[in-house]
């Protein structure tokens, strides 16, 4: 299904034309479509319970930082996904859009005690816990609030995922995890706590993974772990593989969730009928970017056209403020011209650039769009790390977001003003 199509010329969302959005809620808008989202995480669902594999042996755990809106939560939360967080405040949101704190999972390198307390307070599924320090931290506030903690230890295969290096996190220089030689000592450790219970084990190699290859071999790294564990009688109740799969920005070709899902249960399946037959060991994943990231685009209107004797650029009213990736990791985003032809505009190659005063500010560069000023653009595949990651640098106010279902358009996030940037503030007396 295309979510993002022209129809009589223009570029709708779903049923809605981003015009009308525009025309109502301004730009820079956020635009996301309910049914790709619903369709997205269903490939997980459905793969997961293929062949007739009951829905209880796995559970789907949206990552929230890739987009973390409410009315996104909300639809999630519905099809019946858990949630993978990494702070306290968006174990918060996860609540706040009714999810079940029983289905969340907590990673991150540097949770705070008020982080855990709150996370136990709320009894979550388990904490991924990233180091021997953070081990003991734990099992000391949840003492003080007569708790036990559920934890696996994120593992580090040392598995190159053939990324990006700012989106890599199994290789034994990221930050994350516990190096898996040092592993079997760290789960004896927590094995011995008073207030942990060594509930799993987890591995996340990265982001953006076109090939299901180095997930595959991380997996095989994780069972043979979870193998010498079993022989020290310490016992496992579920195995997290992480997130990681890629979606198509330009001309990738990813992995199909169904292609890469049906070969790590084949590998699961064959092991656990070999070794741990009659054994429940529930699989959990930890997607986000392959569920939202094509569900979204960023609408924005051109300010000025600037022709130059070596470049020409196309200025609009989104900036990196708004969409960080291009500026941060040279990001390739698709650019498309809502009305789909211009007949008074000539084609010209232009930077897709933004008012913040940085030279670092653009979001596409070399691009043939025949537009003029005024005119609209969608920046695609914008759905994951954008307004996540915006920011109101040069005392921008963050963009609008709207929901489409179907010919309906919902503002699930209202721009804000410029009061809003400072009310938390104050001057001296």
């Amino acid at each position: 299904m295309s979510y993002f199509s022209y129809q009589n010329g223009a570029l709708h969302a779903e049923n809605t034309s981003l015009s009308s959005i525009a025309a109502q809620f301004g730009t820079p808008t956020y635009v996301y479509s309910k049914a790709a989202l619903t369709d997205h995480f269903l490939a997980y669902a459905d793969a997961c319970t293929a062949g007739g594999r009951p829905a209880t042996d796995s559970l789907v755990c949206y990552s929230v930082k890739s987009n973390s809106n409410l009315a996104v939560l909300q639809v999630l939360n519905q099809l019946g996904s858990g949630f993978d967080i990494v702070s306290g405040g968006e174990l918060l949101r996860v609540l706040a859009a009714g999810g079940d704190p029983r289905k969340v999972i907590f990673s991150g390198v540097g949770k705070t005690r008020d982080e855990m307390r709150l996370a136990l307070s709320h009894d979550i599924l388990c904490f991924n816990v990233e180091s021997i320090p953070e081990l003991h931290r734990l099992n000391e506030v949840a003492g003080e609030m007569g708790k036990t903690a559920a934890i696996s230890l994120r593992v580090n295969p040392n598995v190159d995922a053939k990324t990006h290096p700012y989106i890599s996190t199994g290789l034994k220089d990221n930050k994350f995890g516990v190096a898996y030689e040092d592993a079997l000592d760290c789960y004896r450790t927590a094995a011995s706590l008073p207030h942990i219970n060594v509930s799993g084990i987890d591995c996340h190699i990265g982001s953006q993974l076109l090939d299901d290859a180095p997930l595959l071999e991380a997996l095989d790294k994780v069972i043979e772990l979870v193998d010498q564990l079993a022989s020290e009688n310490i016992a496992l109740h579920h195995l997290d593989i992480g997130g990681g799969i890629g979606i198509t920005y330009d001309d990738e070709k990813p992995v199909a969730v169904s292609a890469y899902l049906g070969r790590l249960f084949a590998r699961i399946d064959a092991w656990r009928e070999e070794k741990y037959q009659g054994i429940p060991l529930k699989v959990l994943f930890e997607p986000g970017r392959s569920i939202v990231g094509n569900a979204g685009v960023l609408l924005t209107e051109v300010q000025y056209l600037k022709y130059g004797a070596s470049k020409n650029f196309a200025v609009v009213d989104a900036a990196m403020n708004d969409l960080m990736r291009p500026a941060m990791y040279e990001a390739w985003h698709g650019v498309q011209a809502v009305l789909e032809c211009n007949v008074d505009a000539a084609s010209h190659t232009y930077d897709v650039v933004g008012p913040i005063c940085e030279s670092g500010d653009w979001l596409a560069r070399e691009r043939v769009l025949a537009v003029s000023q005024g005119d609209l653009l969608a920046f695609q595949s914008a759905g994951a790390y954008g307004m996540t990651m915006a920011s109101n640098y040069n005392t921008r106010g963050r963009a609008a977001e709207v929901m489409v279902d179907g010919d309906n358009q919902y503002l699930v996030r209202k721009r804000e003003e410029t009061s809003d940037l400072f009310a938390l503030e104050s001057m001296l007396p």
